[in-house]
């Protein structure tokens, strides 16, 4: 098959197969983790025998962030593993991330796209702050937010464009945004 067969006609079709097992429930996280895994190595693999002139460019540039205060990343590293292999260009800014930094860097490279962090209550404020500053700064740029402590009311109250109950959630809120 030829490189980009392989992409559009197996790995794509099995990323969506597996972010639908994980959504049914009959996938857990773990296997989403190892499929994500293999299928970024895939990529990696089968980009090295297509030509420069025939890879498709990034859908779209997407900054990450686990909140200021918040050390807690794994979620964060799911959705990147999964946004990445989706062919977003994913800025992964870390973990305890300041709201200006967040700011500079959509400024910066123009971003359309964030995906907030939170895993504690005691953090979750921070990403309130974050939005405020996003939605004043940078209007155009959208907002999507996801932590254990979160919950969809809550996501609606601090004004964040979308809510990812998992990591799937994400990826299918971009493809919406950017098709």
């Amino acid at each position: 098959m030829a490189p980009l067969d392989i992409i559009n006609m197996e790995l794509v079709p099995a990323l969506n197969r597996v972010g639908a097992d994980f959504e049914k429930g009959t996938l857990f996280l773990p296997q989403l983790l190892m499929s994500a895994e293999a299928a970024q190595a895939a990529f990696a693999e089968i980009r090295r025998s297509i030509p420069a002139s025939q890879l498709s460019a990034k859908k779209a540039r997407i900054v990450l962030a686990t909140v200021k205060g918040d050390i807690h990343d794994i979620g964060k590293n799911i959705v990147r593993v999964l946004l990445e292999n989706y062919d977003y260009d994913v800025i992964d800014l870390g973990r305890d991330v300041s709201e200006e930094r967040i700011l500079e860097m959509v400024l910066k490279e123009d971003v359309p796209l964030v995906g907030l962090s939170a895993l504690m209550t005691t953090t979750a404020v921070n990403m309130e702050s974050t939005i405020r500053l996003l939605h004043r700064e940078a209007p155009g740029c959208r907002i999507m937010v996801g932590g254990a402590v979160l919950t969809q009311e809550y996501a609606d109250r601090i004004g964040a464009d979308f809510y990812g109950r998992d990591a799937m959630a994400s990826v299918y809120y971009a493809e919406g945004l950017f098709h």
